[in-house]
């Protein structure tokens, strides 16, 4: 044949001996066959990459996530956990756990949950169990608190440049100290050279872990309930809400040297994050602390997410976590802490003593007792002027005036600026028009400024002023009665709203007749709300004292109110302070 020779192409590059050539099939089959054995080999091997990743991740498919909630001072170390958590890839019912973390105020978030808002958080790490504790007093239903993540002991702080000072003042940290130096009634005490700052325990677990731990602490070793009540009035008084706030003022100088309470963890934190000029230095109490526990709170009602937050909960107990953990100041639950606390610096590696943790009910009332004390007082003082007023009072150099006044201005002492007080005299025929009583200073704040002068100011000048009718009789009944009869009118319900009548006990001696005893204690117990209760409160100094103590109690008890004897000034202190403790259990006292 002539033109081109033609080779054929021979199945396997060869040619069979036995067999003619076989032509290969042409077209779109020729070329299909090996572009789909790549395909197969590219599936192949993704399908293996893909087995050999997510077995390497711990999981496969889709995410299921869970929202965490903690508390500012935890939030960065857990927020580190949860990265790890999410990039080692943890299988929750064929699905990927993923973590997110936000910061959330314990008190804030509490107040969510409460009212039943508490949809955007899937897990919560509050730094208290207290918070959960209170929730579960007014909600049963809600969560218990699930397996503690870290720790951090609740101590007492100063000022590097002051603890020297301090020591040789208040002498070792305990609580039974602060009790002693935070007391209103204790005018000679350390709270002479010590001014005592507390975190307001409505919006700070170490706060009210704080006031629980020396709560406890004076119960244990007999310290009377005044003690206790005057050192929480004169708390409330310089509580702040913001932890770093209260580290921070440590370094103003003043008269007395500020010591405070914070979380060792806080003391740690504001040391390295804020820098002060002089570090905080923790002091730990003598008798043993309460902890911030960081407990964990699953609040997710949908079954596979509750699965992945318990999944993450189980997190924590790794060592990485619990390094991160220590390395942020905090311990961990067995009460080890890092480096951060070692013992340099006032830290103390070993652990203090835990004292023992209240029980919900104790948690309630002090919160409770807390809310009561820090209500704002609305006082009007009724002071005896009378004729019996002007005699001398034996062995003092003085007459029963000036101690009534002693008395008086000593009482005002007590009572923060933010108070409303006001001052009446009472004899008979005071106003020239047959009125028994005269409005010294009418009722009113006492940073309210009367004719250029500040009505605490005034209240002090005119009582020092007061001096008896000498042929005055005892108009107390007409007095008293409008007095409460105004005071029930004005009413206010942030206030703790008290007639308290200053007296020498001569009880009502009027010769015009007037409201007699029997019309008054009537009308008392006809006009008092135990809704919006006005209670009266009667201090009695003199002689006659005891003879008029009958009536006093029954005016007293019409109201929920006391009444009492001086024998001396220094006593209305602790008649004041048994006032201030009335106002926890009242109207139910």
């Amino acid at each position: 044949m002539g033109g081109r020779h033609r080779t054929d192409e021979l199945e396997d590059g060869y040619a069979s001996s036995t067999e003619p050539p076989r032509r290969r099939r042409s077209g779109r089959g020729a070329v299909l066959a090996p572009l789909a054995g790549s395909v197969a080999l590219a599936v192949l091997l993704g399908v293996a990459a893909f087995v050999i990743i997510n077995r390497d991740r711990g999981c496969a498919g889709e995410g299921i996530a869970v929202r965490v909630t903690a508390s500012p001072d935890i939030q960065p170390a857990v927020s580190e956990i949860a990265e790890r958590f999410n990039k080692a890839g943890h299988d929750v019912g064929g699905k990927c756990a993923s973590v997110t973390v936000t910061k959330g105020v314990p008190a804030t978030v509490a107040s969510g949950l409460a009212g039943g808002k508490g949809g955007a958080t899937d897990l919560w790490i509050p730094d208290s169990s207290l918070w959960v504790a209170n929730l579960r007093a007014r909600n049963p239903q809600m969560p218990a608190p699930g397996a503690s993540v870290a720790q951090s002991p609740i101590v007492m702080v100063a000022s590097g440049s002051v603890v020297p000072s301090l020591k040789k003042s208040f002498g070792m940290a305990s609580w039974g100290g602060m009790i002693n130096a935070a007391n209103v009634a204790n005018v000679d005490g350390p709270g002479r050279k010590v001014r005592v700052l507390a975190l307001d325990p409505s919006f700070n677990a170490a706060g009210l872990g704080a006031l629980l731990a020396a709560a406890g602490v004076a119960t244990t070793s007999g310290v009377g309930q005044e003690q206790l009540v005057g050192a929480l009035k004169t708390l409330s008084g310089s509580a702040v809400r913001d932890q770093d706030a209260l580290l921070s003022s440590l370094g103003v100088k003043g008269t007395r040297a500020p010591l405070g309470v914070a979380s060792e963890q806080g003391v740690w934190s504001f040391n390295n994050v804020k820098k002060p000029e002089v570090a905080a230095v923790p002091l730990y109490p003598a008798e043993g602390t309460l902890n911030l526990d960081y407990p964990v709170v699953i609040t997710a009602k949908d079954a596979a997410i509750r699965e992945a937050a318990e999944a993450f909960q189980q997190e924590f107990g790794t060592e990485a976590a619990k390094r991160t953990l220590r390395e942020r100041g905090f311990r961990t639950p067995d009460g080890k802490g890092g480096e951060a606390v070692a013992d340099v610096g006032g830290f103390q590696a070993k652990a203090p003593r835990a004292l023992k943790a209240p029980d919900a009910g104790t948690v309630v009332k002090m919160s409770q007792s807390w809310s009561r004390l820090n209500l704002g007082t609305r006082l009007l003082a009724l002071l005896d002027v009378s004729g019996t007023m002007a005699l001398p009072v034996p062995g003092t150099g003085s007459d029963r005036m000036r101690m009534i006044s002693k008395i008086a201005i000593e009482g005002m002492r007590l009572f923060p600026a933010k108070s409303e007080i006001g001052v009446w005299e009472y004899s008979t025929h005071l106003d020239g028009q047959g009125v028994d009583f005269r409005k010294t200073v009418p009722v009113g704040p006492l940073t309210e400024s009367i004719d250029g002068v500040l009505r605490k100011d005034l209240l002090a000048q005119k009582v020092s002023a007061i001096r008896a009718k000498p042929t005055g009789d005892t108009g107390l009944n007409d007095t008293l009665r409008a007095a409460y009869e105004q005071m029930t009118k004005e009413y206010q319900s942030d206030k703790i709203n008290t007639v308290l009548i200053l007296t020498d006990g001569a009880g009502n001696d009027d010769p015009d007749g007037g409201v007699s005893n029997e019309e008054m204690l009537r009308y008392l117990k006809k006009t008092y709300n135990p809704e919006k209760p006005v209670s009266i409160l009667l201090i009695a100094f003199g002689p006659e004292a005891a003879a008029g103590k009958k009536q006093m109690d029954a005016l007293a008890k019409a109201t929920g109110g006391e009444a009492f004897i001086a024998r001396d000034v220094l006593q209305v202190r602790k008649f004041f302070l048994e006032g201030m403790k009335r106002r926890i259990c009242a109207p139910n006292c």
